[in-house]
């Protein structure tokens, strides 16, 4: 691959990509790569996660899931203006669903993934604004030792403002984190509101 290209030329090599085919096979799931890719060169606001589940393997859409309804609460964005590639961009640590464990765990993102297609991504937005980096493996990659673990980098989410906020992923699982954090609510999200609306405006 030859850098900088088309964005256009971008989304087509990254759509057919199977560089984790072999990978994906060994998986408990055994499942084909499907990159979903939602993003465009006009995009404001970044939205950085881990990677696919199994719900969005299935619909080519990311965040079609609860925690997509959960995060879409959080920004408090419409699903219509949450889904326009031409202001929101979403690049996840790895675009295909990386799999379960025989007993049912997710699996990591490949970190071949992000090696191989973050920076030339990253290289043909221009325009972003604000980015959301939603869990662990996004904030250590974006921020790498200013974020040693998920709780310690969003109680500490003013340091890396206006540009960036770092949040928990939107799962049902840190249902438990978010209540007994209740600065997170309190704070945390109004400040999320006010710049995601910030961001996205004309």
């Amino acid at each position: 691959m030859i850098w900088p290209m088309p964005i256009s030329t971008l989304k087509r090599d990254l759509s057919s990509c199977e560089i984790c085919k072999d990978r994906f096979n060994a998986t408990h799931t055994a499942h084909a790569p499907r990159p979903v890719v939602w993003f465009d060169k006009t995009a404001r606001l970044l939205i950085a996660g881990q990677a696919p589940g199994a719900r969005v393997h299935e619909s080519g859409k990311p965040f079609t899931d609860p925690s997509g309804d959960r995060l879409r609460d959080w920004m408090g964005i419409t699903e219509a203006a949450f889904y326009d590639q031409s202001r929101v961009a979403i690049l996840p640590m790895a675009f295909c669903f990386p799999g379960y464990t025989a007993k049912g765990s997710d699996l990591p993102p490949p970190p071949i993934c992000a090696r191989t297609w973050r920076a030339p991504i990253l290289d043909q937005l221009p325009d972003i604004r604000l980015t959301l980096l939603i869990g662990g493996y996004a904030q250590k990659y974006h921020l790498g030792k200013s974020a040693p673990n998920v709780t310690d980098t969003v109680t500490h989410w003013r340091d890396h403002a206006p540009a960036i906020i770092p949040l928990p992923h939107p799962s049902w699982r840190n249902t438990g984190w978010v209540k007994r954090n209740p600065w997170f609510e309190a704070e945390l999200l109004p400040d999320l509101k006010s710049r995601v609306k910030e961001a996205l405006a004309p």
